[in-house]
Order: structure tokens, then sequence, then C-alpha cells
């Protein structure tokens, strides 16, 4: 089956997102804890677990750190999902 094509809506333009999941990796006897972030096009980062942050925080550091490895600016709104959070660009230049 084939699905028609279309040209995209001004809201598909504005809104073409990517979304960064965040999630916790528990200590090993060779690793300690660590987050992971990724997105769904296999880019990946870990970072060692910031104990000096909590919450929140501390997966929008390991989003931070995707984002300034692939060069990607603006900033994120994040939420939380079972086993971490979610993160997604903002859309700039006015509201949808």
């Amino acid at each position: 089956m084939t699905w028609p094509t279309k040209s995209p809506t001004v809201l598909e333009r504005k809104c073409n997102v990517k979304a960064i999941v965040t999630k916790y990796l528990c200590g090993t006897e060779r690793k300690g804890a660590r987050i992971v972030a990724s997105d769904s096009d296999g880019n990946r980062i870990t970072i060692g677990y910031p104990h000096e942050l909590s919450g929140e925080a501390v997966y929008r550091l390991a989003a931070d750190a995707l984002c300034n490895k692939m060069g990607w600016k603006g900033p994120k709104i994040g939420g939380a999902v079972k086993g971490g959070y979610v993160f997604v660009f903002v859309p700039t230049g006015g509201a949808l």
C-alpha cells in the first residue's frame, strides 16, 4: 500500500523537532551510575551520574551533552516518562 503524498503544512514545517530520550542506567561493578541520552536516528551519549544535581536537571544535563555533541541549538522543554525524561526543542519564531 502506498500513502498519498502531500506538501507539508505550515504547522508541520514549524514543528520539525528532534526528541531526545534520556534514561538512567544502574551502576555495575565496573561502571558507576550513568544517564544515556539518545534520539531516534541512533545519536547517543552517556554521561556519569551527576550526584550534585537531582530530578529533571540530571536528565537535562545529558540531553544538553547530546545537543553539544551534535551541534544542535535552541531551547528545550522536557517531561518525565517511565524510566527517564524526554526533551524536545521549542519552536521559535512565533506561536504555533
